[in-house]
Parts: C-alpha cells; structure tokens; sequence
C-alpha cells in the first residue's frame, strides 16, 4: 500500500491539479501584454530541467492531458505541445550533471518557449485554420521569460514530485 503512494504519479497529479486551477483563474486575469502565463507549461519544461528527457515529456504530458481535460481543449492538443516542452527542456539537461539555478531556469524558458511554438503546428494538424499570426511574437517571448522567472518555485516542486534526488559524485578510493 505504501509503495504507490511514495511514487511520482500521484504527486505530480496532485500539483497538477493545484496548476490547473491556478492556470485557469489567477493565469486568466493577469495577462502581461494580453497574454496569459502558461503556468502549467512552464512547470513542465521545469520538470523536464529538473529531471532530463524521458520524465520531462511524461509529466508534460500528464500536465497537459488534465489541461486539455480541464479546459475542454481538444484532448492530446495540450498534452503533445506540453511533452515537447518537457522533452527540450530535458535535452539540456544532458550536458550537466547538476546544473546551477539560472542553467535551470534557461532551460525552462527554452523548454516552454519551444512548447509555446509548436502550438499553431499542433493546431494546424487537427484541422483548425488561421492559427498562426503575429500575435505569436509576442506569445512566444512573454511564456519564455515567465517560465524563467517561475522556474526557482517549480524546478525544486518538480524535483519533489518526481522524487529526484540531487547527484552525489563520488571518487574512487585509491584516486
């Protein structure tokens, strides 16, 4: 019984329901150049920086399947945007083996703003028209810099919600 409640699945789902209410009501309201923070977007690419590829693109798409159903969005529109996001936020992650806070946070500004642009692509391929439009100049930037800027609060949850735990390097004895 202990076994399931200590693995990451029900924590992630439980931040990602305290997310999506926060996303669909505090995100609403405060709209910076009339854009809408993409909260739960940021905190996947957070999940991919905090973790690397494969964890990045699952909880991006666990985030984005409860936004697509939460919203009322077509169902996996989200949810592959989101894994994209998750997924190149990850990619970073390769080259270090514990990155400093602002490598973190650069890989989640990147990680959403990758996320953000393949919006209108995913759009596109379920058949919906007139998607992409100057307004993504402006979408695209403000995501990435709220995703910096919120990643030093979702960097460490994601790393609870995923039970990382940090690197111990360790040398041989006789070196």
């Amino acid at each position: 019984m202990e076994a399931p409640l200590r693995a990451w699945l029900p924590r992630l789902l439980l931040i990602g329901v305290v997310l999506l209410a926060a996303q669909t009501s505090i995100a609403a309201e405060l709209r910076p150049f009339g854009v809408a923070i993409q909260i739960m977007l940021a905190c996947a690419a957070a999940a991919g920086a905090a973790s690397g590829v494969t964890q990045g693109a699952l909880a991006g798409f666990l985030l984005g399947l409860m936004y697509d159903l939460g919203t009322g969005t077509p169902l996996g529109a989200t949810a592959l945007t989101m894994a994209f996001g998750g997924y190149v936020a990850g990619w970073g992650r390769q080259y270090r083996i514990e990155p400093r806070w602002w490598i973190l946070a650069g890989l989640a500004a990147i990680g959403a703003g990758a996320g953000e642009a393949a919006v209108p692509l995913v759009r596109v391929m379920i058949g919906e028209t007139d998607v992409v439009g100057r307004q993504m100049l402006i979408i695209v930037p403000v995501v990435t810099v709220a995703a910096a800027a919120l990643s030093p609060l979702f960097v460490p949850m994601m790393r609870w919600a995923l039970r990382i735990r940090p690197v111990e390097l360790r040398l041989p004895a006789d070196a």
